[in-house]
């Protein structure tokens, strides 16, 4: 490359020109002043070639191939000129391991000798490639210069381990310490823990406070990720008690860790007391708090901090709109949901990945399978999580031939199927009907794919048999499983007996249930049923008693709807919601266009029906109800529900427990196969 050839203007003395490299802001005068130092030898000092360096490789954005160029034309370039260069490469957030090997080999043929700052300068951009055997041969070389001792040095190959999950050097590195300083232990700790070894990770810092060490707010950063990875709340409130003891900093990083730990261990009260005393909060705070909340189940409060997010200008970065996405699945808010998808198309942001996959979940819960499909189609890369969410969302909404069509194209993909795939599949198949279709993939999971099934695979196989009504093959597999039957085993050969009225083997499985599942309130609520639809009325009102008497607390039926962006929250029976006298009024009108006796109906005043009613007083005539229920939906109101679809001309998508069922003029989509 050939440096420009223009000279300094006339009125800037060539003396002045060092002090002028301190005030410079454009390569077009950088290359200005190079030229003059270049044509002026008493200029070629060190520290002016050094700081033309710098400009070209610390700037904001670096001209390597400029420094490169000014490397080449200077005769005798110095180790701190090098060591510029490697800084810079050390801090870009590209991958330039091939151009630092290249720099360092270069420096070596002009006999510069590596020193301390060298190495932990490469070893930090090869940390950042993951280039570990880069790193190796730089360690090597380290040892034969002699300073692979150098504690600086030695965390640094530390840190490149840790990032690589080589436990194992790093364990080697920090035996090897004569003196080990609070980096290493740390580093040690971070080590550990990136590799999924937290109790290894939470042994070392007791290790560590054993030896009268005080630990800064970086060690607590990565022992409290460890501790978070298990769990252990006790161990948690001992570290922030210690964190205050001795009164370390509480910035944001060691906030941000406190607030996940805390969610991640089920504290979410004490994670979100946390996250509101934070005085000093960014993107990641929000995302720890926002994700605590969702795996805690508390959607509402998630989607209300993302909104108090927007509010404070807050961007959201690919995490938080997971977070949101995923409490919009769980909630059925597709509105806030399709906002979310509009935010990221209009900043560019790419739906692939976690966030695309984020969408074909949010989607498909939400009841829009065509839009997870459009989604699915659009994405560059898809993995298996990609193809998972796809099947099980086809599997929800009863189109098991899609799925399984889905499946086939994974294979060809070569996109190999873990267990949650496989889920999702025997899941279409059940919902589907097609019994010898789903054993046979039951088969291929260990003898094609090597994956062995596990109990919620066995689940679906005799939730599958079942539901066809082959109740003995259901029997002659759970004899056969390799482990003991858990309640959902039991629970979905119960509901079979009871939709398929064997009233004789479902009292055998409810007595099997409720030794595994003492206060399983499904084995009460099934066999009074199950009782009740055998004309054994008062059989029926003695399951119900037994309840009682051992004090089984039924979980409430709860439904959810969506109107305008609001999500309204109905519960059986209840009188909270402002316009209770209203959906109460509409619920009587409705059974009495349908001539129900209200004497009779038992299922009058559920969930799903004072949502349904809310829906057609709260909603444009012209659009559909989108509702979520907790429970699976009973028989009586799937029939009152197909009824109002037709007789108010709405189409009524229902997500109970179990699967989607989409009403539309007297008609659901399940076939009455649900």
């Amino acid at each position: 490359m050939a440096f420009s050839p223009s000279a300094p203007s006339p009125s800037t003395p060539p003396l002045q020109l060092p002090h002028r490299l301190d005030t410079i802001r454009s390569m077009d005068e950088l290359k200005q002043i190079q030229a003059a130092v270049l044509k002026t030898p008493s200029l070629q000092s060190p520290p002016v070639l050094a700081k033309i360096l710098s400009f070209c490789a610390l700037s904001s954005s670096p001209h390597i191939a400029h420094a490169r160029s000014l490397l080449a034309h200077i005769d005798n370039p110095s180790l701190l000129m090098y060591n510029t260069v490697f800084h810079s490469l050390s801090r870009s957030n590209r991958s330039l391991v091939s151009i630092s090997i290249m720099f360092y080999e270069d420096m070596l043929e002009k006999d510069l000798r590596p020193d301390s700052f060298t190495f932990p300068y490469l070893l930090k951009l090869f940390a950042n490639s993951q280039a570990l055997q880069a790193g190796e041969a730089l360690h090597a070389h380290a040892i034969k210069m002699g300073l692979d001792a150098n504690v600086y040095v030695r965390n640094n190959l530390m840190s490149l381990y840790a990032v690589c999950g080589e436990v194992r050097s790093i364990q080697k590195l920090f035996d090897g310490f004569p003196e080990k300083d609070l980096v290493s232990w740390t580093t040690l700790i971070s080590g550990y823990t990136k590799a999924g070894l937290a109790k290894k990770a939470v042994k070392v810092f007791e290790e560590m406070m054993s030896e009268n060490l005080r630990a800064d707010g970086v060690t607590m950063v990565a022992v409290l990720s460890a501790c978070a990875e298990l769990g252990d709340l006790e161990l948690g409130r001992n570290l922030h008690r210690y964190i205050g003891a001795r009164q370390i900093d509480m910035d944001v990083f060691v906030g941000n860790a406190l607030v996940d730990m805390y969610s991640k261990c089920g504290d979410v009260d004490s994670a979100y007391q946390l996250f509101n005393e934070m005085p000093v909060r960014n993107v990641v705070s929000w995302n720890s708090i926002i994700s605590g909340l969702v795996n805690n189940k508390e959607f509402k409060q998630a989607l209300e901090l993302f909104r108090q997010m927007q509010r404070q200008g807050i961007e959201p970065d690919p995490f938080t709109l997971v977070g949101a996405l995923n409490s919009c699945a769980s909630l059925g808010a597709l509105e806030l949901g399709q906002w979310v998808h509009a935010y990221i198309n209009r900043n560019g942001i790419e739906a692939d990945g976690i966030t695309g996959n984020a969408l074909v979940d949010m989607y498909s819960k939400c009841g829009r399978i065509d839009r997870a499909k459009e989604v699915f189609g659009g994405m560059a890369h898809k993995d298996v999580y990609t193809y998972t969410s796809m099947i099980v969302g086809l599997a929800m909404h009863g189109r098991g031939e899609e799925a399984l069509e889905l499946f086939a194209a994974m294979s060809s993909a070569g996109v190999k199927p873990n267990e949650v795939t496989f889920v999702g599949v025997l899941s279409a198949c059940s919902h589907a009907g097609l019994v010898d279709v789903g054993l046979r993939h039951f088969e291929s999971m260990s003898a094609v794919y090597g994956l062995v099934p596990q109990i919620e695979h066995y689940g679906c196989v005799v939730d599958m048999f079942g539901r066809a009504g082959r109740l003995d093959k259901a029997q002659d597999l759970i004899s056969s499983m390799p482990m003991e039957p858990d309640a959902f085993i039991w629970g979905s050969l119960l509901g079979a007996c009871r939709n398929h009225g064997d009233v004789a083997l479902g009292e055998t499985v409810a007595k099997l249930l409720l030794d595994v599942e003492p206060q399983e309130e499904g084995a009460y609520v099934l066999m009074s049923n199950l009782y009740t639809a055998g004309n054994r009325r008062s059989d029926g009102l003695r399951m119900r008693k037994a309840m009682r008497a051992n004090k089984v607390r039924k979980t409430p039926g709860c439904s959810l709807i969506e109107i305008d962006g609001v999500i309204h929250e109905f519960r059986k029976g209840e009188e909270l919601h402002p316009q209770a006298k209203e959906v109460y009024a509409m619920v009587d009108e409705f059974a009495h266009r349908l001539n129900i006796d209200s004497s009779q109906d038992e299922a009058r005043h559920h969930s799903e029906r004072l949502a349904m009613a809310f829906g057609l007083i709260g909603s444009r005539p012209d659009t559909p109800l989108r509702i979520v229920k907790n429970l699976r939906v009973c028989h009586d109101c799937h029939s009152v529900i197909k009824y109002v679809s037709r007789l108010y001309n709405r189409e009524i998508v229902l997500r109970d427990r179990y699967r989607f069922h989409r009403f539309k003029n007297g008609w659901c989509s399940c076939n009455e196969f649900w």
